[in-house]
């Protein structure tokens, strides 16, 4: 068995997701802390090429996207499950949309001007201009659009009202009874807003979202301990990757086992991935690379959201 580790950084709002995750199910992990900005070699020589926080890495399988971090968590320890026996769909699906929808919402109110001013006051200019330059590669030639100010602002109150109502008339304490990834991946959007004063107010103003949102947050992260990126690599060259699913799913659009591909996201941060595929599944895609650091390793990614090129 290998040691869980994220590669993460203290500030990313997915970090934060996938820690609360690692807290709700008890588990202990290593803490690799990664750039907040481009270049990060030795995230890319494990992902070889995926740039978005965070990663899970396994051994030599590693893992992008929450939305897939999530079901190898679940992988790991079944109880408490993220994806609950009978509210799969419904779970799965609310977490799509608050990462897709609420969540752009979100970055646009942090990062509007009065809020940055506030959240950058401590960095030096150059180190802002670089973050901000970043962030605008990162969205570059994906399907994501920044949401104008105007609209996000407009927009923010439906969204909450309708959380607080739903919270208002569930008798558990979370969105659809049981805690879940949906409560996870709503979270971490009002944890981005939290982190200064000019934007905890659209968080504060609803009672019955903010004792919520308390109980998600305290889940806690889990007992972790840092790893320095030069070990994660050796544990990744010295592992061998987990043995594959049993059955290649039967692929819509005619991939088969042993293509050479291209894998990338859709939405923002599309550095593609370049490998063979090795299992396509109703869930998941695994690539096989060869770095000369990290090693032979699988790199998984989630199919929604993703795209595969024959190269």
């Amino acid at each position: 068995m290998y040691e869980l580790i994220l590669h993460n950084y203290p500030t990313s709002p997915f970090a934060e997701k996938a820690r609360l995750m690692l807290g709700f199910k008890q588990l202990s992990w290593r803490s690799v802390d990664i750039p907040r900005v481009m270049p990060k070699p030795d995230l890319i020589a494990l992902t070889g090429g995926y740039r978005k926080t965070p990663v899970l890495q396994v051994g030599a399988d590693i893992y992008c996207d929450t939305a897939l971090i999530a079901r190898r968590l679940d992988a790991e320890k079944a109880t408490p499950p993220l994806f609950p026996e009978g509210a799969e769909l419904t779970a799965a699906s609310f977490a799509h949309w608050a990462d897709s929808v609420v969540f752009p919402h979100a970055v646009a109110l942090v990062f509007q001007p009065e809020s940055v001013a506030v959240r950058f006051a401590g960095l030096a200019p150059e180190a802002v201009k670089a973050f901000i330059a970043d962030r605008g590669a990162l969205f570059s030639g994906g399907s994501a659009s920044r949401i104008p100010i105007e609209v996000a602002r407009h927009n923010w109150p439906v969204f909450m009202a309708r959380l607080e109502l739903q919270l208002a008339r569930e008798e558990n304490d979370f969105l659809f009874g049981e805690a879940s990834i949906a409560d996870f991946a709503l979270a971490h959007s009002l944890w981005f807003l939290k982190g200064t004063s000019v934007t905890a107010a659209l968080v504060d103003a609803y009672p019955n979202v903010l004792a919520w949102y308390g109980r998600v947050l305290g889940f806690g992260h889990g007992s972790s301990s840092v790893l320095s990126a030069e070990k994660a690599l050796q544990i990744a060259r010295e592992a061998t990757p987990a043995a594959l699913p049993d059955a290649f799913f039967e692929e819509p659009n005619g991939l088969r086992a042993g293509q050479r591909v291209s894998i990338a996201a859709t939405d923002y941060g599309v550095d593609p991935v370049a490998g063979e595929l090795l299992y396509a599944g109703r869930e998941e895609l695994i690539l096989r690379r060869e770095d000369e650091r990290a090693g032979v390793v699988h790199v998984h990614f989630p199919r929604l959201g993703f795209r595969v090129e024959v190269i």
